[in-house]
């Protein structure tokens, strides 16, 4: 799914307005579900790395982060996440070698790289398996989810684009109103720089939440190989643009870009498609890590022609030091309080 151009921010189209009734619907279904009190606490910590509105701000890059902080602290952290779009319905423990993204969704196969991770559409049942592989568990979404307890949650807020126009599915990005979002979270995490993240930010401050910023950072190693060289970027993210301005950020030449949908499932005509600009252009294609997994390694045939071609950028995210004291101390606060 692409992101109505309208949803931007700061103000609400004529198309907005038209949804508008739907989208207080919409908010109030979803009010009375988030309302609801957890019905599983687990027997380990849950943190939990969401989103107020659909798309991506950033919470792959987060929850990587947060495991990290866990393990340098001696923690054991587990992830668990749905696997958006993959054909699971009891909880899987993924398998790097023996798993694909069809199998198990993108985010967890990039997520098993760095700790254990389960996928599991019900969160309670997958929290059961969690529980026994590790000592916290790192939710990647499932903060508007009511099934599981959660001792820290935290809100990640992409710089650029923010709330967006500040309305409701469908008529704008949010997945409910923001205020009964942040007196749910335990901290706002702003990855990259705009008015739009710092409008959040402000909330966040006033609501009485500590706000980490970040930002993503390439890879050093990438960022030297791709400098100054002409590339073909495409991406099947949330918001393509961002993995573009990265791109350009550190000196590649963007001869072309294409932008497909979140979780888009390549095919080989998209790939003959971007063989044929990198053919005319000599340019080199480049995509994202969760790109890159979604591709995978074909057998035969133009996906397979492409994914010997391409590039992945890495990207992490990385935190100024008066933000990496924030999230020590909200860290340290949550699971000494457990």
């Amino acid at each position: 799914m692409r992101a109505p151009g309208f949803w931007r921010g700061p103000r609400p189209g004529w198309q907005a307005m038209c949804l508008w009734p739907v989208s207080l619907l919409y908010a109030a279904f979803a009010w009375f579900r988030f309302r609801k009190e957890p019905a599983v606490r687990p027997t380990v910590p849950v943190i939990c790395v969401g989103n107020p509105t659909v798309g991506g701000a950033g919470k792959t890059p987060t929850a990587i982060l947060l495991a990290r902080l866990l393990q340098a602290l001696g923690r054991k952290p587990v992830f668990m996440s749905r696997g958006y779009g993959a054909p699971v319905s009891d909880p899987v423990i993924v398998d790097s070698e023996r798993h694909t993204a069809a199998d198990v969704g993108d985010e967890p196969l990039l997520l098993a790289r760095t700790a254990p991770t389960v996928v599991s559409p019900d969160r309670a049942r997958g929290a059961e398996i969690a529980q026994t592989l590790g000592d916290v568990i790192v939710m990647d979404d499932g903060f508007q989810n009511p099934a599981l307890h959660k001792d820290l949650s935290l809100l990640v807020i992409d710089g650029g684009y923010g709330i967006g126009n500040s309305y409701c599915l469908p008529a704008g990005p949010l997945r409910l109103p923001l205020s009964p979002q942040l007196d749910r979270a335990g901290a706002v995490v702003v990855i990259g720089e705009g008015e739009p993240g710092e409008a959040v930010a402000a909330r966040a401050q006033q609501a009485g939440l500590p706000v980490v910023r970040g930002r993503l950072a390439a890879d050093p190693a990438m960022t030297a190989a791709l400098s100054g060289r002409p590339t073909v970027a495409f991406a099947g993210i949330g918001r393509p643009d961002k993995f573009f301005d990265t791109l350009a950020g550190i000196g590649a030449q963007i001869v072309e870009t294409r932008a497909f949908g979140d979780h888009h499932r390549y095919s080989d005509s998209d790939a003959r498609g971007l063989m044929a600009i990198q053919k005319r252009s000599g340019a080199i294609p480049v995509t994202t890590e969760k790109d890159l997994v979604r591709i995978g390694k074909p057998k035969g045939g133009p996906l397979a022609t492409l994914a010997d071609a391409l590039v992945a950028l890495p990207v992490v995210l990385a935190l100024d030091e008066t933000s990496a004291d924030t999230i020590a101390t909200v860290l340290d606060r949550t699971l000494n309080g457990r």
